[in-house]
């Protein structure tokens, strides 16, 4: 009976030990993308013409956009946020069902370009050049990087990040947030630009994907020559991203344990309970309490 009891013990404490060592449960959900801007009414003018979003008051106290379910809010600056690709933040992304009709629409209204329509087929598993998967980068306010792609709805759909490390940026998220992860840890090239390895994952529905700085590299991009890590994504265009938890204190203590800065500590001023963390590659990542 006693040897039963002990082993009994035995396993009841590795048990104990392995629920210890997974990541606590947060449910996080994305919440917004902060942005910039020399003049945030003639942005939100934009975003709510140019894409399936609506004005809305937010928490009673400024205009913002809400679109799907998530916001972009923003921040009035005095002087033109930096907009070169040299940080995580690399541009948000809405979905196109008739993907070519919606770039005529966008050209025919005006909207600017950074690259022309593209058939990428071939990167996303379709024959290349079945014309199945369209992209193409628009130029947004204060430069703002905007990506439309074909998708099964017309919502906002993705944030893009670069990494240093892919894989270990994925891995933070997977063990930090709580989600799935999916990886692709070899090295990928497509039509010259390096694109792997990349890590991806869902928040709601949208979808952050990850790419290497090898990108900017492969396609010479000028203002990351010479560089080798990236800025702080803080005081640029795209500042920052929000994942909204169920309870801040809880999510705070429980990434504090595993060793994470905290920027500000859990603030009850503002718009609602919030807190700010330095992310993967310098990402400024803010925790919502709703």
């Amino acid at each position: 009976m006693i040897k039963k009891s002990v082993f009994v013990l035995a396993i009841i404490a590795i048990i104990n030990a392995a629920q210890a060592q997974q990541p606590e449960p947060i449910n996080p959900r994305f919440h917004h993308v902060h942005l910039n801007s020399t003049d945030p009414d003639a942005a939100i003018d934009y975003y709510t013409s140019k894409f399936k979003a609506e004005r809305r008051r937010f928490s009673d106290e400024n205009d913002a956009v809400w679109t799907g379910d998530s916001w972009l809010l923003f921040n009035k600056v005095d002087t033109p946020p930096p907009s070169a690709m040299i940080s995580a933040l690399f541009h948000i992304g809405w979905g196109a069902v008739d993907m070519s009709g919606a770039y005529q629409e966008h050209v025919n209204s005006g909207t600017l370009f950074q690259t022309p329509l593209e058939d990428i087929s071939g990167r996303v598993g379709y024959p290349e050049g079945s014309e199945n998967f369209f992209f193409a980068y628009i130029d947004g306010p204060d430069h703002a990087l905007i990506e439309i792609n074909t998708a099964n709805n017309d919502e906002f759909g993705h944030v893009h990040l670069f990494s240093e490390d892919p894989i270990a940026a994925g891995e933070w998220y997977e063990t930090h947030l709580g989600v799935r992860i999916t990886l692709q840890r070899e090295e990928r090239v497509y039509k010259g630009s390096q694109i792997g390895p990349s890590a991806s994952f869902r928040l709601n529905h949208v979808r952050v994907l990850i790419w290497p700085t090898a990108y900017l590299e492969s396609i010479d991009y000028e203002p990351w020559n010479g560089r080798q890590n990236l800025a702080p994504t803080s005081g640029r265009v795209l500042d920052h991203i929000g994942v909204a938890v169920d309870d801040l204190d809880k999510a705070v203590e429980a990434m504090r344990r595993k060793g994470l800065e905290v920027i500000l500590a859990p603030d009850d001023s503002g718009f609602a309970r919030h807190a700010f963390l330095e992310g993967p590659d310098r990402i400024t990542i803010e925790l919502v309490e709703e």
